[in-house]
């Protein structure tokens, strides 16, 4: 029995699998005195935990602590690589990728016979290009919804308005739908370039994850909605290296 953790800045996801099964899942943050909320089975009964994150090392120091003092199991903490089955890396350091962009990709990797794109709509907003032939061929790296947004309270403090999750890109006639739409207006644009570089590319399938995968997916981007993404890729990362 497998803990998987994919772990942000300061949200976590985790997973428990056994034998390619999903026993329990939830969400947490780093910030809680349990990451792990909902975890019902006695971590002691844990064979090993792998973790795919992007948080400091102090953070990241101190989930591997909240983890030692629960389970005896080994921790792995996986970055991305150069390459792993057929996957390059376009990173002439792959140390300065985040794990959680790898880990997406090869979890895509390995489940299309195509060239791809992912999506990974979370605090930021990744986007990564895979040619057919397993060549990474770079992405982009933007801010996501709420990122924009605390920009817009904090830098512009005398624009006053109240946030909302809108899919409407017309021009607002208020200053709360002048924001509102403006963002969805940028998502948008995103989206209609994500359908042209694939086009491109010409890479066959797109998909996203993260917690704003709906919105995109509201606002026309044409993909399969892959919640478990960087979950599915670490999770056959780990079984590829413990096999060995």
């Amino acid at each position: 029995m497998k803990l998987l953790i994919d772990a942000g800045n300061s949200r976590l996801k985790w997973r428990l699998d056994q034998d390619g099964r999903i026993l329990e899942q939830g969400v947490g943050t780093l910030d809680d005195a349990d990451p792990l909320p909902g975890l019902s089975i006695d971590a002691r009964n844990l064979t090993g935990v792998a973790v795919s994150t992007v948080a400091s090392e102090e953070r990241r120091l101190n989930l591997m602590e909240q983890l030692s003092a629960r389970t005896a199991a080994p921790i792995r903490f996986y970055w991305a690589e150069t390459r792993r089955g057929g996957l390059v890396n376009a990173y002439a350091d792959p140390r300065m990728m985040g794990a959680d962009r790898w880990h997406a990709m090869y979890g895509a990797w390995r489940s299309i016979n195509a060239g791809f794109v992912v999506v990974d709509a979370g605090s930021a907003v990744t986007v990564d290009y895979v040619a057919p032939s397993g060549q990474h061929l770079g992405g982009f790296i933007l801010p996501g919804l709420h990122m924009m947004l605390r920009s817009l309270k904090s830098d512009a403090a005398r624009i006053g308005f109240d946030p909302d999750q809108v899919l409407d890109t017309r021009p607002g006639k208020s200053t709360g739908e002048c924001v509102n739409h403006g963002l969805a207006w940028l998502s948008a644009a995103v989206v209609d370039q994500i359908h042209k570089d694939a086009q491109a590319f010409g890479l066959d399938r797109i998909v996203v994850t993260g917690g704003d995968a709906d919105r995109l997916l509201g606002l026309g981007l044409s993909a399969a909605n892959r919640p478990q993404l960087v979950l599915d890729g670490l999770a056959l990362i780990d079984n590829e290296d413990q096999a060995q």
